[in-house]
């Protein structure tokens, strides 16, 4: 129901509680939307040493590769920096159902420990050579 005014006409405008409750639904979509811009910050700034862990787990792997060697089974860790990046990345070589191949997988972790930044992994085929 519209206020009337003292010259009898009905009043336009909103009353104070509507104005509270626009506030407060502005308020609660303005401070959803910072939230979610802080999370893609923190997602971007994580970027460039995640794409600097890829980038040391595919070199690892290309080394095995280009060795040529057959891999010995188990797991090892070795500093693999890239750039400003002091990383270690864990190699495990895993038997197959089929001889003939090794799973390898290669893990990247910031060096001192923490979360995984790149885990890449590949299947080494036993070279012509060795099998005879």
């Amino acid at each position: 129901m519209m206020p009337i005014s003292a010259t009898g006409t009905p009043e336009r405008g909103f009353t104070l509680i509507e104005v509270l409750v626009a506030l407060f639904v502005l308020a609660v979509a303005l401070a959803a939307g910072m939230r979610a811009l802080g999370g893609v910050t923190r997602l971007g700034e994580a970027v460039p040493e995640r794409l600097a862990a890829q980038w040391s787990a595919t070199n690892a792997l290309n080394e095995l590769r280009l060795s040529r060697q057959w891999p010995p089974l188990g797991g090892t860790d070795f500093a693999c920096p890239q750039g400003r990046f002091v990383l270690t990345c864990h190699e495990n070589v895993q038997e197959t159902p089929n001889p003939s191949f090794r799973l390898v997988e290669v893990t990247v972790f910031l060096e001192g420990g923490g979360s995984v930044l790149a885990r890449v992994s590949t299947v080494v085929p036993l070279s012509p050579a060795q099998v005879l």
